[in-house]
């Protein structure tokens, strides 16, 4: 009785098998309809492209790789030594196509005045560092700013920072959107 079933099982277990196993076949009518077609790649999805603020954002990033630990040195206005008015000036005629005022005093009257709370990648931040002292960075995004630190050179500075929040003064939005290259 064993061997009696043990022959249509087999059967149908290799009958089975075959089945699953074998390759896939198109015909005519999956080619023409490419939705049937299993093997045709999708598409990538086409990434949109970045807004006028993370293209200045991004920029601003590379230029702190640039000029990162460069050492601060007041009037300098190269590798070898670059002060926080200078940097900002550098930048902003070289990458973004504005011509500012060399000095903070002057670069801190340009473009409109804003609250802190409406600081954008490239808004001008400033502090007051001393009685009659002034210090300028580039805003960048989450409370980071770009500028030159008497202590560290060119770096990445938090405006919580014990230093800066308590040296907090203003800062100041330029029409960076349609004078910034693509």
């Amino acid at each position: 009785m064993k061997r009696r079933l043990l022959l249509p099982c087999s059967l149908a277990i290799l009958t089975t098998a075959g089945c699953s196993m074998a390759p896939y076949q198109y015909s005519p009518a999956d080619t023409a309809d490419p939705s049937n077609n299993p093997a045709k790649e999708h598409p990538q999805a086409v990434k949109p492209s970045p807004s006028p603020t993370e293209l200045i954002k991004e920029s601003l990033y590379e230029q702190h790789q640039e000029w990162k630990g460069i050492p601060y040195r007041l009037g300098g206005m190269s590798k070898r030594g670059i002060d926080c008015s200078a940097l900002v000036y550098l930048i902003y005629r070289d990458h973004m196509g504005i011509e500012l005022p060399r000095t903070t005093q002057y670069q801190a009257l340009v473009g409109e005045s804003i609250k802190r709370a409406q600081l954008r990648p490239g808004d001008l931040v400033f502090f007051k560092t001393g009685r009659r002292g002034r210090h300028v960075g580039i805003y960048l995004e989450d409370g980071k700013f770009l500028h030159a630190s008497v202590s560290r050179g060119v770096t990445i500075s938090h405006l919580t920072d014990h230093y800066w929040k308590s040296r907090y003064w203003r800062a100041r939005r330029l029409e960076l959107e349609r004078n910034s290259s693509p």
